[in-house]
């Protein structure tokens, strides 16, 4: 198993440092307020979160951003099979209002690539922002045949390869292909959702 290096940043003599580490059990609740002032509590409706629903993220691909002994930031990957082609999908990447100047989002997109390509990943899809992901290599030049489990935006949906041709003439539907949780353990993440 690959060790995650903490990362530290401190970008400027006001700026508190802050460290990028796994995830742990004890941030799930930070975790997700933090998503749902980022999103709003109606984000598990979302397209992307179908894939999401019920299942554990990728082995060693769920990160935090923490400063101050507070999570500022989060984001975790996901298996999905992208029209028979092997991939992950990256989501949600969400960061603190209060810390957005700070280069959490992009120092966690950066581990969380080189954590993926590291762990011998071929390709990282994601629904977002074209300007802001471009920057890290995304792009929708191979995901013009795929398609998302409800309503989503064509232009929105990007993908990077870290192994050439991993999702040449990709196509039909991006799906989960991780097993669900045990009903035990998926409860427990409602409950803890709920808290």
């Amino acid at each position: 198993m690959t060790a995650h290096r903490k990362t530290q940043v401190d970008l400027s003599s006001k700026a508190a440092p802050f460290a990028i580490r796994s995830e742990r059990a004890a941030d799930v609740a930070m975790r997700e307020a933090l998503l749902d002032a980022s999103f709003g509590e109606n984000r598990h409706g979302r397209t992307c979160q179908r894939l999401r629903d019920g299942r554990a993220p990728a082995a060693g691909l769920a990160l935090s951003a923490v400063r101050g002994g507070t999570l500022v930031g989060t984001v975790r990957l996901w298996h999905v099979s992208a029209g028979g082609r092997p991939a992950l999908v990256l989501g949600p990447l969400a960061v603190d209002p209060a810390c957005r100047e700070l280069g959490i989002g992009a120092a966690l997109m950066h581990q969380a690539l080189a954590a993926a390509r590291a762990r011998g990943h071929a390709a990282v899809i994601l629904l977002g922002d074209a300007p802001y992901y471009a920057r890290f290599g995304f792009s929708p030049a191979k995901t013009g045949e795929l398609s998302l489990p409800g309503p989503f935006e064509r232009d929105r949906l990007l993908a990077i390869e870290f192994t050439t041709g991993a999702l040449d003439s990709a196509a039909g539907m991006i799906v989960p292909t991780r097993a669900a949780l045990p009903k035990r353990r998926a409860a427990r993440a409602l409950q803890a959702h709920a808290a």
